[in-house]
């Protein structure tokens, strides 16, 4: 069977079968194991004894400042009551702290304390370089293909959370 043409889609010509869109599946679920390995095995060395769930939100937290639990939870598909005993088990740790909500007492913006953006660095690292090695894989004109793919995927979480876009 052929995917169905998408109005708005860039190249129309573009016709994937079912074994296509199977084998993509397939390779961005091994992907996701291969970078989550990578995380889990940094984070067994840390002696603060959280999972992946925490390092996920001090990444979103690095890379937009002020998340609370409701953005968190959109951004990750956590419950918001996965999101916030997230942000509570990252602010015992002394990895980020908590303020007021302007209009709302119950948003209360996070960000990341300098411990826990070295706690973030440091798996990050090691994603960075697993992710640059596929990159250069790829070559030059793989990278910027692979990047509109991966956007498209996450499609309107892009904007969640986000208070000054970079």
């Amino acid at each position: 069977m052929i995917a169905p043409f998408q109005p708005g889609s860039d190249d129309p010509r573009l016709i994937l079968r079912e074994e296509e869109l199977d084998g993509g599946l397939e390779l961005i679920l091994l992907a996701e194991a291969s970078l989550w390995a990578t995380v889990d095995a940094v984070l067994e060395a840390e002696t603060l004894g959280l999972g992946r769930s925490h390092w996920r939100a001090a990444f979103l937290l690095r890379r937009r400042p002020g998340l609370g639990v409701q953005d968190l939870s959109k951004l990750t598909s956590l419950s918001k009551q996965a999101a916030s005993r997230t942000l509570a088990d990252l602010q015992k740790a002394g990895l980020i702290e908590r303020g007021s909500g302007d209009l709302d007492g119950r948003r209360r913006p996070a960000t990341l304390t300098p411990e826990g953006v070295a706690f973030e660095q440091r798996t990050a690292e090691r994603l960075r370089a697993l992710l640059a090695r596929a990159y250069r894989t790829g070559g030059l004109d793989g990278v910027p293909g692979a990047r509109r793919i991966l956007a498209a995927l996450a499609g309107s979480r892009q904007g969640a959370g986000r208070r000054n876009p970079t």
